[in-house]
């Protein structure tokens, strides 16, 4: 059964984006440096996921994949720390692995340091292995740790070069989708203020209105994109604040702020927030926004379908933080499309609803830089569940 710290390991390694890639040199020279210093023939950089070892740099033998339940150095996973084993046939915890055995290999001497995410997080180990018997020295097993945080160091690196080349695609298209949509409402703006100065002059003033509503109109369309446009950039600038607040007085100042938004579309918002300590930490004016979003896309949606929108507001707290969850009876988001709309300027199947398409791209660039995650599922309500972790 896949448990929670399971579930935040996966997620974790899939943003490094290693395994199944192709092999990383800097990890090849770090296992091979690894093997060198403790004196061994094999190391060996593990990733461990709920299913599988992932062998994504190996010296000494070829890198491969086995089942986590043959993997030696799953059985050590969860304690995240440095593990020495003069003789593996000795050691309860590894007397009937395979890799012991025979049936896979004939390990005698082992040695571990975990690989520890930023977050806290043990995705895998650094191993070293011999089929005789040995140990290492303080100073050797000293070395193995560093070499460990140093292959994490080599995966944060990929990940954010990685992050950085999707940034700059986004923003090629960010800045020809926003010249695109901008450049719609102001035409038509400037094309109904000369319509209402041309019926003005001709005395037509029941036209000369009409064509200055319309303007308005579009005016008003721009002032939306352009606050869409502002939050977006608001969420990805300067490090949020980590304030102590309190999560009730965030998602009332959310629903104040989304009254006329709420009223106009006839839509039903509860909220309930089941822990009395309601405290959260992070910056109140971006969690604020985080929430606005959020209900004004369900409301929106789910507006868009016909029907009365409800929302359903809840959070309780989760082992290291907070579980939010926003629930809508709109029309919900395939499968397919769960992680392509949290990208800039993508709206799904419904590009008939009016906006930029920046709603849930804020939303994720809030939560990633609160250290948080966020996710779409389907909702008890018949539409889309966006769930929201927030790490204290």
């Amino acid at each position: 059964m896949r448990t929670v710290e399971d579930g935040a390991r996966v997620e974790a390694i899939a943003e490094y984006g290693i395994v199944g890639a192709p092999v990383e040199p800097s990890l090849v020279s770090l296992a091979q440096l690894a093997a060198t210093l403790c004196q061994v023939p094999t190391a060996v950089v593990n990733i461990i996921d709920d299913r599988a070892q992932h062998q994504v740099a190996a010296v000494g033998f070829d890198a491969g994949v086995c089942g986590r339940e043959d993997s030696m150095c799953a059985v050590v996973l969860q304690d995240a720390r440095h593990v020495l084993v003069p003789d593996a046939q000795r050691d309860r915890r590894f007397i009937d692995n395979p890799f012991v055995t025979g049936e896979l290999g004939h390990v005698r001497f082992y040695a571990s340091s975990p690989l520890i995410t930023p977050a806290g997080i043990s995705i895998g180990t650094l191993c070293v292995f011999d089929e005789t018997t040995g140990s290492l020295t303080a100073a050797q097993s000293a070395a193995l740790d560093l070499l460990a945080h140093q292959a994490v160091e080599v995966l944060e690196l990929r990940r954010l070069t990685q992050e950085l080349a999707r940034s700059n695609g986004e923003l090629a298209h960010f800045a020809g989708q926003v010249s695109h949509d901008l450049r719609n409402p102001l035409t038509a703006l400037v094309g109904h203020l000369d319509l209402a100065a041309e019926a003005a002059a001709s005395g037509e003033l029941p036209r000369a209105v009409r064509a200055v509503d319309q303007a308005e109109a579009a005016a008003t369309r721009m002032e939306g994109m352009i606050t869409d446009l502002l939050a977006y950039a608001r969420a990805g600038g300067a490090q949020p604040r980590r304030d102590r607040t309190s999560l009730r007085e965030i998602v009332a100042t959310a629903l104040d702020d989304l009254a006329a938004v709420i009223s106009a579309a006839g839509a039903s918002v509860t909220a309930t927030i089941a822990d009395e300590t309601d405290t959260v930490v992070g910056d109140p004016m971006l969690l604020s926004l985080l929430m606005q979003n959020l209900v004004a896309n369900a409301v929106k949606f789910a507006r868009a379908t016909g029907i009365r929108p409800l929302v359903e507001i809840t959070a309780v707290r989760a082992e290291q933080g907070w579980s939010v969850t926003i629930d809508d009876n709109g029309p919900g988001v395939p499968v397919d499309q769960r992680d392509r709309v949290f990208g800039a300027m993508e709206r799904g199947e419904a590009r008939d609803v009016p906006g930029l398409g920046l709603g849930l791209a804020t939303c994720r660039r809030i939560v990633q830089t609160h250290g948080g995650r966020i996710s779409i599922d389907d909702s008890p309500l018949g539409g889309a569940r966006l769930r929201v972790t927030l790490r204290d």
